[in-house]
Formats: C-alpha cells, sequence, structure tokens
C-alpha cells in the first residue's frame, strides 16, 4: 500500500482524538520546563547548585516521561481498535498526582483522559478547578514569610471554600451533562458558578454562562452561538494555555488584596539586603530588602490594568469614530481619516514619551498616552469592517422599514463588526504590557516605587553578573503574559473565522 496514503491515514486518525494532542503537549511543555527548572538549579558565576530546583526539574522530567508514555499507548490504541482503551485511560488519568508538584500540563492531561465524551461545560469545570488551585498553591507560599496579611486566613478559607464548590461542579457536570443536554436541576449551581466569578475566575464565568442560557433556552445551542466558539477555542492547546495564564493572573491579582501583604513589596528592609531565593522569598529580595516575589505579584496587577484599560479606551474612541466614519462616507468620512492620519503619521512611542514628559510619569498620564497612538488602528479596523456590513442586505431592509440611523449603527452594524477588533484587542494587550514595561524601565511611565515589572526588571538589570535572577524574573513574566496574549488573540481569530468551523 503507499506510504505516503498510510501516513495521511493515521494522521487523521490521531488528529480525531484530542486526547493525544493533549498527551503530547503536556509531555513536552514538561519535559522543556524541566530543562528550564534544571538550569535555574545552577548559578553560573558562582558555581553552586540549588537542590531544589534540581529536585522539581527530576520530578517535571519523570512526569514528562510518563506522559509520554501514556502518548504512545493512546497511539497504539487508536491506529488497533480505533479508540482509546480503558486501561489507558486509567493510567493517563493516575498522573493526576502530578497536581501535587504543580504540573499542571500533566494534570489538565489526565483529567482530559478520564470521559470519553467531553462536553465543553466539563472541560470549562476542568479550567475553573484548575485556576482556583494555582491561585491557593501561589497564594500558600505566603506562609514561609515573617508575617502575612491582615485578611490572609479569610482569603485563604474563601478560596478552599471555592475550590470545593468547583471541584463538586466538576464532578457533577461529568455526571448529569450528556450530549452537551443540561439538566434544569442545575440551575442553582450556574448562579452559584456565576457568583464565585467575582475572584477574576474566567472560567467559572463562561461556565456559568453556558449552564444558565442552555438551561433557559431549552438546550437550543443556535440562541448562544458563543458557545461554538467557546468549544472551537478549547480545541487550540496553545489559546487553552494562554487564557488559564491571563485568569490565573487576574484571579491572583484580585485576590492578593486579601491574601498578599502590600508592605513586602513597598517597604525597605535593610536585613534582607539581596537575598537569595528561598521559601521565604520564592524570587529573593531587591537591594532595597523588598520580596520580589510579591512585587511582580502587585506588578501583575498594574499590568493588567494599564494593559486593558490602554485597549478599551481607543476601543471605544477609534471603534465609534470608524463606524461613522464607515456609515456616513463622504464629507464626515473625509475629515475623521485625514484627521487620524495626523495622529498616526507620529510614532506612538514616541509620542507616548512626549506626552508623559510633559505632564509628568505616573499611571494614569501613561494610560492616556499608549491609548491615544492606539485609536487610528482601530478606527480604520472598523470603518472597512463597517463599509463591508452597510452594503449586506439586512442593513437596506432595516432602511426600508424606516429604522434610524442611529438604530442601525447600534443594532445591526456594530454588533456584526465586532470580530476583528474583538480579536485585535486581545493582541493589542500583549504590546502595550511591553510598552508600559519599557517606559517604566526608562523612567517615563509607572512611579518608580510603586512595584511594576518595567520597574522590577529596571532594578535587576544593575545585577545582571551577581544576582541575574533580580531580573530573570520580572523577564519571564513579561513574556508569559504578552505570549499569553498573543497566543489567546490566535486562538480567538481561528474561533470566529466562519471558514475554519
Amino acid at each position: 500500500m503507499n506510504t505516503p496514503y498510510l501516513k495521511r491515514e493515521t494522521k487523521r486518525k490521531l488528529k480525531a482524538f484530542q486526547e493525544y494532542k493533549l498527551s503530547n503537549f503536556a509531555a513536552s511543555a514538561s519535559i522543556i520546563f524541566a530543562i528550564l527548572f534544571g538550569f535555574a538549579g545552577y548559578d553560573l558565576f558562582e558555581q553552586t547548585v540549588s537542590i531544589p530546583f534540581l529536585v522539581v526539574a527530576g520530578i517535571y522530567f519523570v512526569f514528562g516521561l510518563l506522559q509520554l508514555l501514556v502518548s504512545l499507548k493512546i497511539r497504539s490504541d487508536v491506529l488497533k481498535d480505533n479508540e482509546i482503551r480503558a486501561s489507558t485511560r486509567i493510567f493517563g488519568f493516575s498522573l493526576i498526582v502530578a497536581l501535587l508538584a504543580g504540573n499542571i500540563f500533566i494534570t489538565i492531561a489526565a483529567l482530559d483522559m478520564l470521559k470519553k465524551e467531553k462536553s465543553i461545560e466539563y472541560t470549562l469545570s476542568i479550567y475553573m478547578a484548575l485556576t482556583n488551585f494555582c491561585v491557593i498553591l501561589i497564594s500558600s507560599l505566603n506562609l514561609f514569610k515573617p508575617y502575612v496579611a491582615d485578611l490572609f486566613l479569610l482569603g485563604m478559607g474563601i478560596l478552599f471554600a471555592i475550590s470545593l464548590l468547583h471541584i463538586v461542579a466538576l464532578v457533577v457536570i461529568g455526571l448529569f451533562v450528556k450530549k452537551g443536554e443540561v439538566p434544569r436541576k442545575l440551575l442553582p449551581l450556574a448562579y452559584l458558578l456565576l457568583l464565585t466569578s467575582v475572584t477574576g475566575n474566567l472560567f467559572s464565568l463562561l461556565l456559568g454562562l453556558t449552564l444558565l442560557h442552555k438551561i433557559r433556552h431549552g438546550n437550543k445551542e443556535v440562541l448562544v452561538t458563543w458557545v461554538d466558539i467557546v468549544r472551537r477555542l478549547f480545541r487550540n492547546a496553545m489559546a487553552t494555555l494562554g487564557l488559564l495564564f491571563i485568569t490565573v493572573l487576574l484571579s491572583l491579582s484580585i485576590c492578593s488584596y486579601f491574601t498578599f501583604e502590600y508592605s513586602l513589596a513597598i517597604e525597605n528592609n535593610y536585613s534582607t539586603l539581596l537575598l537569595s531565593p528561598s521559601l521565604e522569598y520564592p524570587f529573593g529580595t531587591d537591594d532595597f530588602g523588598r520580596c520580589v516575589f510579591s512585587r511582580i505579584v502587585f506588578g501583575g496587577r498594574i499590568s493588567l490594568l494599564v494593559g486593558i484599560l490602554t485597549t478599551l479606551i481607543p476601543v471605544i474612541i477609534g471603534g465609534l469614530s470608524g463606524t461613522v466614519s464607515g456609515f456616513y462616507g463622504k464629507y464626515i468620512d473625509n475629515f475623521i481619516m485625514r484627521a487620524l492620519d495626523i495622529l498616526y503619521a507620529v510614532p506612538g512611542m514616541l509620542l507616548a514619551i512626549a506626552i508623559v514628559a510633559a505632564f509628568g510619569a505616573n499611571t494614569t498620564n501613561l494610560i492616556i498616552a499608549l491609548s491615544i497612538g492606539y485609536i487610528p488602528t482601530y478606527a480604520r479596523t472598523m470603518r472597512a469592517t463597517v463599509m463591508s456590513v452597510s452594503n449586506f442586505e439586512f442593513i437596506e431592509a432595516a432602511r426600508a422599514c424606516g429604522a434610524k440611523d442611529h438604530a442601525i449603527i447600534f443594532k445591526h452594524i456594530i454588533p456584526n463588526s465586532l470580530a476583528p477588533i474583538i480579536v485585535k484587542a486581545t493582541l493589542t494587550i500583549g504590546i502595550a504590557v511591553i510598552s508600559t514595561s519599557s517606559l517604566s524601565y526608562l523612567g517615563l511611565g509607572v512611579e518608580p516605587h510603586i512595584p511594576e515589572w518595567g520597574n522590577i526588571l529596571k532594578i535587576g538589570s544593575a545585577y545582571l553578573e551577581s544576582k541575574s535572577y533580580l531580573a530573570v524574573y520580572p523577564g519571564i513574566a513579561i513574556i508569559l503574559m504578552v505570549l499569553s496574549f498573543n497566543f489567546f488573540g490566535d486562538g480567538l481569530r481561528d474561533a470566529l473565522d466562519p471558514k475554519l468551523k
């Protein structure tokens, strides 16, 4: 038989099983992180070895090899029986113990092996529970510090209660949600999940809305087409991982008001200057004795806030300008676009530097400075989409029925033109985070005393030869956030593309 045909047939069979793709990804990610932890455990300048890092590296490497074995068994089962055997699923699920080592990649793959037929509700419940677990795990590191926040016990108690609810929801959904049909008795659970989303858990919000809409509309997904978009989004492993990191960071930023002590991040402590990473100070301390780990956690709050607001402002202003320009055309279009062309001619970073230098370096001025530079791009994107949508038949029908211009714009044109803007917004947040960190590094962004990733990186850059981790950890945080938004934006673009359904 033709060898290329056999390869295509094998690839087609394996592609039909999400478990195989997720298992391969988990094995690869675990081995890569094991290598990174191994490198982090060796200090090149001081020629010393960190035993805890090497132990973690060894654990991740072993789990990576075990997960690779699961992938080989899945491949064998699929090619022989065109299904995954129960013994393979049990073996794959047994690796859930990797959760104790903080290996979320193996944990996700293990939970995915538990059920043969998985609904989008079950998938959302897995990531919802994992998000809360990650927040609890990170917050628990504060127990090793000299003192904790006044509301630490209350915050951790609430997190544990929410985690218990999420585990119960995972089990209940696995038992009662069959073929995407949600029974009406899960309505109280949907409201509880919506309530727990105040912690920043986006998966809890999506799951609660999905359950609520399906119950209210009699499981008719045609009435909630966004459910199908979410389903297609979660087929992309990198997009899902990006959303998981964003959600964990958002939830951690909100919960840190209760579980982290802010004084450890801003107050000088000359008895703990430049300490190496330990359980008490996981990322060490800087030249003022401040906990770098706490500063990065609180810095994530600033980066998210600036990134989201810097994107939201041009989305609103640029989106409305582009809508009016594209809908009315002629003189209005010419006036708006020429004015924006003048703004577009000035480089965004140069404009931001000029505004901050003129009005002072603070968070508000930084948000305004970065937002102005993004307005023309959103206006152009919205204008092009509106000009296309305006020629559709349903717009002509609305005009024939006597609808006013503002009604046509807000009821028909804007809702059908948002997809490109939403995708562009997710990508812009990552760019805004880089711009924020860059300006803060130059001393033109967030105030120096406020824990922000650019400020932390600036301090760490002075110790690259002796204490390189002071610059490495905030640098990794910036990279991970930007990559997460980029991966999520790419996945969302594919999920919204009707050609890729």
